[in-house]
């Protein structure tokens, strides 16, 4: 029997749907009511299944971004997308991998739902903009434009170098070992000058309402939080396709996400919230 297009694409639909949403449980809702859409189609009449797929699923991410966009507005701190456990394979695709690393991620925030649809399906997913243009409702030419400025934005935003998977787990092992020993110096030696630290706690945990900037302020908040708790504990683990870390502050888990760029931390993203980290113990599919 053949397997049903939903379930051999399922993986891709999730994918798509997360990076438009930077939420693995919105992303599994769309999931869910894209199901229910695929079920009543008639599928003599679907040519390309995986493109059907694609476009029914964008459709709904783009409902649910634009219903979204109000929530996160009133989202009490700074708000970071959901990390996801994943497995060393995904770094194996490295523009996968660059895709949703929690730094490009919070750079797609800063698109429209359009222009944010349009950059995935385009620039990750290599779509025809005929194609795209049907899942979003604009014409080719349209696509076209929006796929320039969107890329031109997150140009201006994301990371100016791509490190090596090995540089980054170097760097995250030192980052993981200076916080577990509360050891100010080294905190400092591995971070950029203008380093910069978020923080999600989402009105939760405690976290801090607005970023941490410049290398003296974050390593005496690290070093801060290391006295301020009875057990820290760290471990280096696989999120969003890249090197980072796990840390338990007296329990509680954290995700810390690192953006390196030549050899030293430039920015930390650091998810308190527990709403968000429910899958830290579940490793994520996710392709292209």
């Amino acid at each position: 029997m053949t397997e049903d297009p939903f379930l051999t694409h399922r993986s891709l639909l999730f994918t798509v749907a997360y990076e438009m949403l930077g939420s693995a449980a919105d992303a599994e809702d769309v999931l869910q009511e894209s199901w229910l859409r695929w079920a009543e189609a008639d599928r003599a009449q679907v040519r390309d299944p995986r493109a059907y797929l694609v476009r029914i699923v964008t459709r709904q991410a783009l409902n649910r971004l634009r219903t979204l966009s109000r929530s996160r507005e009133e989202y009490v701190g700074e708000w970071l997308p959901e990390p996801l456990l994943t497995s060393p394979d995904v770094a194996e695709d490295v523009e996968l991998a660059e895709s949703v690393s929690i730094a490009m991620l919070t750079v797609l925030e800063t698109l429209g739902p359009t222009e944010r649809a349009v950059f995935v399906l385009r620039e990750v997913f290599e779509l025809p903009y005929g194609e795209i243009g049907e899942a979003v409702g604009k014409t080719a030419a349209t696509v076209r434009q929006i796929a320039r400025r969107a890329r031109e934005h997150v140009a201006a935003r994301r990371p100016r170098m791509r490190v090596s998977r090995s540089e980054q787990r170097a760097v995250v092992d030192r980052f993981l070992a200076a916080l577990r020993t509360g050891q100010l110096a080294e905190l400092l030696e591995i971070m950029a000058p203008d380093v910069v630290m978020v923080t999600d706690g989402g009105g939760v945990v405690p976290a801090a309402a607005t970023p941490f900037h410049g290398a003296a302020v974050v390593a005496k908040v690290l070093a801060r939080a290391h006295r301020l708790v009875d057990t820290l504990e760290t471990t280096a683990v696989w999120l969003n396709g890249a090197p980072a870390g796990r840390v338990d502050f007296d329990g509680a888990p954290s995700a810390v996400s690192l953006t390196v760029e030549d050899g030293r931390i430039t920015r930390i993203h650091v998810v308190r919230n527990p709403h968000k980290l429910t899958r830290l113990n579940e490793t994520a599919e996710l392709a292209r």
